[in-house]
């Protein structure tokens, strides 16, 4: 009995240690997280597969098609037949009829029926087609693939410098904390004008402002990575990478805009079209099939079909079906046309979006060449105004200096850190935009 208590009392307290365990992700963790739980990634596969499965549905077209019917047929009243009497009597008066009932009361019929292509212009090119949209599907795939690790990794970095920023915040307030703490003292005693003591304290609550705010970026960063993850936004997560750990990455793959999922993309959209083309050219050809067919059927005037010794009849054909194209009032050449118009956009869209790649690549190289050099400066600006609001705040302590001083010099450290902040995110930003043109964010 104490035993079984013991091990409910570490099951709970095993439970309460678990919930609410933070789990930490590098960035290569949390693009793998994303590739296999992003929910539209799923669906792209889905899509995969279905392009796969309309190519085994249109091979199989091409395959021997057997089917097997059967009838039953009860007349309720017999058909009558009518024919000339001299059919019978040809002694009979001219123009006078025999009526009678023809057939049986009961009749059964099975069929077997059997077709297969031998020449069909559009079955060609449509197992083409078909193979050729299972791969569009797949680089669709990839793209939808390298929009959500897009995401992430976007979310990620804004995540890592939210959290740069938020230890930056934490450290000036507490070295304003700690000024304003001992200069306290010196305010109890008399020594310190009242309108200098509550300057101070402004600049306390100004930096525990700039830290909340600070956190509540940094914690809005997370649920943004979380959910472009696919991960529960209800746990709790946290990053391993810095902002220099990012900085330092290099990417690795061919820089060539050819390698964009977009651009590649359009290039299979006009394979399609080339082979729609084509298909609307072939339906010109004559087709060709072949057929063979058995049937069994038997007649009677009582339910007895499954009797031995009642006959069924046979009666087995083949043959070949010749169809050629002649006339259709001008709709073929129309949808031909038509498919020729979709081409020539498709190989229109595919050259502008070259054009597109190229000024899109010439803005990030020089977007990323801009943030690199103004990162440098931000970071320089930052070591010295920081130190510059050190020395500010040794002179206050000292009696050197003014709080009004101690106060300006906070402000300028501020707005230099924002402006740090604001160079690393484009930098970041610059790079992300040259991997997605040359098609390395999956690699990297």
């Amino acid at each position: 009995m104490n035993n079984s208590k013991l091990m409910i009392g570490i099951l709970l307290v095993s439970a309460q240690l678990s919930y609410g365990q933070t789990k930490e992700f590098t960035l290569e963790e949390a693009k793998s997280y994303a590739i296999e739980n992003q929910v539209i990634i799923k669906n792209a596969q889905h899509d995969i597969t279905d392009a796969k499965e309309r190519a085994n549905e249109i091979r199989g077209i091409g395959l021997p098609q057997v089917n097997l019917t059967g009838q039953f047929g009860n007349f309720l009243n017999l058909p009558v037949q009518v024919i000339d009497a001299s059919f019978f009597n040809p002694g009979a008066p001219d123009g006078a009829l025999v009526s009678f009932r023809a057939g049986t009361d009961y009749n059964s019929s099975a069929n077997l029926q059997a077709t297969q292509i031998l020449f069909n212009g559009s079955y060609i090119i449509g197992l083409q087609a078909a193979k050729n949209y299972a791969s569009f599907q797949e680089t669709k795939a990839e793209l939808t693939k390298e929009d959500v690790v897009y995401n992430v990794v976007q979310a990620y970095q804004l995540a890592a410098v939210a959290k740069t920023n938020l230890s930056f915040v934490d450290s000036i307030t507490s070295l304003t904390e700690e000024m304003v703490n001992k200069q306290s003292v010196f305010f109890d005693l008399g020594l310190m004008k009242s309108e200098d003591m509550d300057q101070l304290n402004y600049s306390l609550l100004t930096a525990k402002q700039s830290q909340m705010a600070a956190n509540l970026q940094y914690q809005n960063a997370l649920t943004l990575l979380k959910y472009s993850m696919g991960y529960p936004v209800d746990e709790q997560i946290s990053i391993a990478h810095s902002v220099d750990a990012l900085i330092s990455k290099k990417t690795i793959g061919p820089r060539n805009i050819k390698s964009n999922l977009s651009y590649e993309l359009i290039k299979k959209q006009i394979r399609l079209s080339e082979l729609d083309l084509k298909n609307k050219q072939f339906s010109n050809l004559p087709n060709l099939n072949a057929y063979y067919q058995q049937s069994y059927t038997a007649y009677r005037n009582e339910f007895n079909f499954f009797d031995a010794d009642k006959q069924w009849f046979l009666q087995s054909s083949w043959g070949l079906q010749l169809n050629i194209p002649v006339f259709s009032g001008g709709q073929r050449h129309a949808l031909t046309q038509q498919a020729k118009i979709r081409l020539m956009k498709d190989q229109n869209s595919l050259m502008q979006m070259e054009q597109t790649l190229k000024m899109q690549e010439t803005q990030a190289k020089n977007n990323l060449l801009n943030a690199q050099s103004k990162l440098e400066l931000q970071k320089q600006n930052v070591v010295l105004a920081r130190k510059i609001y050190q020395n500010a705040t040794a002179s206050e302590q000292i009696g050197e200096g003014t709080s009004i001083v101690v106060t300006q010099k906070y402000n300028q450290l501020i707005v230099a850190q924002t402006q740090y902040v604001g160079a690393t995110i484009d930098l970041f930003q610059a790079q992300l935009e040259l991997d997605k043109i040359y098609n390395t964010i999956l690699k990297n």
